[in-house]
């Protein structure tokens, strides 16, 4: 078994790693809607997010499309060259119909109730273990990488090992909260040995929610084997100030673990 101290001295000693930023581009559907039309144009500023150095984008479609619509992902699809990441709630056939019809790198289940504002929680692997374990299984059957939205508590990243995922998303709420606090080192504690646990089980770690140019790079340090971030509030807040191109390129010095 690996040691919290030592995961994460093994991490900060391996010069290699490059975390994945994945950038979530609901907000920009947001804007788009806001005033019809299609200004912001999605789909162009999506190709130039990504070549201002995005690894990935990700959207999450809700069934009241107040953001991305299900035609967007159509034509999402048509155009990203980066990793292609689908969040969603699986109790939703049309959402289930809509990742196997577009076929993204990775589809990650979130536990979202019905116009709901934002995710607020992970799973409860335990309690919904057979309901995972089958649906993750329709999308593993299709070669779709899943990852499973989940809290930072050992027990809930043993269930998602058990469910079958290929990888878990961290969900970072309350590091926030606790950087905000100026409480970083306490809030990071559970966050390091989840992390440590998902390493030993085998499990990807992904991270997402409220994490921003101020907090990331001490989250990024201190988790090992982190894959990837998906930003995307925060992002396109900080790009009103400081332009898309030069924002994505923040929010990727910030991952880098050396």
């Amino acid at each position: 078994m690996v040691r919290v101290e030592e995961a994460v001295t093994l991490l900060e000693s391996d010069k290699q790693i490059m975390i994945k930023l994945s950038v979530n581009i609901n907000k920009i559907a947001t804007l788009r809607n806001a005033r019809g039309g299609n200004n912001p144009d999605i789909i162009q500023l999506t190709k130039d997010i990504e070549a201002y150095g995005a690894d990935g984008i990700t959207i999450h479609p809700r069934p009241d499309e107040r953001h991305i619509r299900y035609e967007d992902v159509f034509a999402l699809k048509k155009i990203i060259t980066t990793e292609f990441n689908i969040e969603g709630n699986p109790r939703e056939q049309k959402f289930i119909d809509l990742v196997l019809s577009t076929q993204p790198t990775q589809v990650t289940l979130v536990p979202d109730a019905q116009g709901q504002l934002t995710s607020n929680h992970g799973w409860d692997t335990i309690q919904h273990k057979n309901y995972l374990l089958e649906t993750i299984e329709i999308f593993k059957k299709a070669n779709i990488r899943v990852s499973i939205f989940v809290n930072p508590i050992e027990e809930m990243i043993i269930g998602a090992k058990e469910t079958g995922a290929d990888r878990i998303e961290l969900y970072t709420e309350s590091y926030a909260v606790a950087y905000q606090q100026q409480n970083k080192e306490m809030g990071i504690i559970p966050f390091i040995h989840s992390a440590v646990k998902a390493n030993e089980l085998g499990l990807g770690i992904n991270a997402g929610h409220d994490l921003d140019l101020h907090n990331l790079s001490y989250f990024a340090k201190k988790i090992p084997g982190l894959l990837e971030v998906s930003i995307g509030h925060a992002l396109i807040c900080d790009a009103i100030y400081y332009g898309m191109e030069n924002t994505v390129q923040l929010y990727k010095r910030q991952l880098k673990t050396y």
